[in-house]
């Protein structure tokens, strides 16, 4: 099994397109058959450009959710880095 590999142009179209037309990382995967885990970080990676970009666009409602998305997945991410510093300090002791 080969390894596809993606220029960063594609990428930031891709996360520039999920977040335009507000597609999930499950339905653009799909979409493009590519692994959702791979946008994911694609996500991770560049979305702070196209929603500053796309902020006056929307609605204060679609902002509203953008940024409660925003922050729980910031939320999610700094539990899981916690959970992970605990486990590998009671792993040294």
């Amino acid at each position: 099994m080969s390894r596809k590999t993606f220029d960063e142009d594609f990428k930031r179209s891709t996360v520039q397109m999920m977040i335009e037309q507000n597609k999930s990382v499950a339905q653009t995967a799909r979409d493009l058959d590519i692994n959702p885990n791979t946008i994911h970080n694609w996500r991770k990676k560049y979305s702070n450009e196209f929603i500053e970009a796309a902020l006056p666009k929307m609605s204060e409602e679609q902002q509203l959710r953008t940024f409660q998305k925003r922050i729980r997945d910031l939320e999610e991410e700094n539990a899981i880095l916690k959970k992970a510093m605990h486990f590998f300090a009671k792993d040294h002791r």
